[in-house]
C-alpha cells in the first residue's frame, strides 16, 4: 500500500520524467475499471475520509451520494491526483487503474489525470476560444494529437481533427445543436450547452474513466436532462463517477451507488453501497433509509 505520511505536509507531484508506463491511449480503448482501496484523507491534520473501499465498474455509472461535508468531492478528486495539489492535504491507500496504482511514481501526474477526466460543478469553457477549439484544448494539454501522437510546436487543423471534434460533440449529445457554429467562442452557449461541451472536451482525450462533480446544479431542468442522457448514453465508452445530492438524478443514472457520511466524531465513510436499485429499495443500513429517504441531509 502506498503511504503518504500526513505529518510532511502536501503530497508532491511526480515530476514529469521518463516514458509513461502505458502507450498513447487508443481510439478502439474500453472503459476500465477503477479500484479504491483503504483510501484515507487529510487536510493538514483533519482527517476527511477514513478507509474508504468502491469498485467502480468498468462501463458503468458510479453515484456517490451523502450530505455535505462527508468527503465525497475530495474522494472524486483523490481519484485523479488533484487531491495531492491542494497545500497541505495528504492521503493513504490505493487507486488502482487497470491494476495499476495511479499514484505509482514510475506514473506521471499528468497522464493519470489524462485517463481519469473531470467534469465540474460549474461548466469552465474557454471563453474566447471557439467551440471547435474548446473541444481539442484537452489534447494541447496533454500533449497529444487527434490519432495520440506527441503534438509539434504548430501544426494545421487536419481531417483527423474534424472527425474528433464531431466524435466528441456528438457523444456529448451536442453535435446537431451546434454543428453551423463550430467557430463561435464556447462562452456564447448557454449553461446546460457549455456543460456538454465540458463533456466533448474530456471525452476528446478518450478517458478510461470521467468524472462528474455535481454536473447538473446550477443547470435548469431540461438541461439537466439532455446532462443524463448523455451520462447514460457514453457510459458504454468510458466509465463514470458522480457527485451528486439529487436522489432522483443518482437513481436515474447509476447502476452502483455508495452512501458516504461524516458523523459522530468520524470522518467521512461508506455506510453502504451497492447496486442503486438496493439502495434505494431495500437499504440495509436506517441512517441510508433515512437520508434516502429525505429524513436528514
Amino acid at each position: 500500500m502506498t503511504r503518504l505520511d500526513r505529518k510532511e505536509g502536501p503530497v508532491a507531484p511526480t515530476p514529469a520524467a521518463g516514458p509513461t508506463a502505458r502507450p498513447a491511449h487508443r481510439a478502439d480503448a474500453t472503459p476500465a475499471a477503477l479500484v479504491a482501496e483503504q483510501v484515507s484523507a487529510w487536510f493538514g491534520d483533519h482527517q476527511v475520509l477514513e478507509d474508504v473501499d468502491l469498485t467502480m465498474a468498468a462501463g458503468r455509472v458510479t453515484a456517490l451520494i451523502g450530505p455535505s461535508g462527508c468527503g465525497k468531492s475530495t474522494f472524486l478528486r483523490i481519484l485523479n491526483r488533484m487531491h495531492e495539489l491542494v497545500p497541505g492535504a495528504s492521503l493513504a491507500g490505493r487507486v488502482l487503474l487497470e491494476g495499476q496504482d495511479v499514484y505509482d511514481p514510475a506514473l506521471r501526474p499528468l497522464e493519470s489525470r489524462r485517463r481519469i477526466g473531470m467534469v465540474f460543478q460549474k461548466a469552465n469553457p474557454f471563453p474566447t476560444m471557439s467551440i471547435y477549439d474548446n473541444v481539442l484544448a484537452g489534447l494541447a494539454l496533454t500533449g497529444r494529437d487527434a490519432r495520440g501522437a506527441a503534438l509539434g510546436r504548430r501544426r494545421r487543423r487536419t481531417d483527423e481533427d474534424d472527425a474528433l471534434v464531431e466524435r466528441s460533440l456528438r457523444s456529448a449529445g451536442l453535435w446537431d445543436e451546434v454543428r453551423g457554429r463550430l467557430g463561435t467562442p464556447g462562452a456564447s452557449l448557454s449553461g446546460g450547452q457549455q456543460q456538454r461541451l465540458c463533456i466533448a472536451r474530456s471525452l476528446a482525450v478518450r478517458p478510461d474513466v470521467l468524472l462528474m462533480d455535481e454536473p447538473c446544479s446550477a443547470l435548469d431542468p431540461t438541461s439537466t436532462r439532455r446532462v443524463e442522457e448523455t451520462i447514460r448514453e457514453i457510459a458504454a465508452e468510458v466509465t463514470v463517477v458522480i457527485v451528486t445530492h439529487n436522489m432522483q438524478q443518482a437513481q436515474r443514472v447509476s447502476d452502483h451507488c455508495a452512501f458516504f457520511l461524516a458523523a459522530e466524531g468520524r470522518p467521512g465513510h461508506i455506510v453502504e453501497q451497492g447496486p442503486t436499485a438496493d439502495v434505494f429499495g431495500r437499504p440495509q443500513d436506517p441512517r441510508t433509509d433515512d437520508y434516502v429517504n429525505g429524513r436528514f441531509g
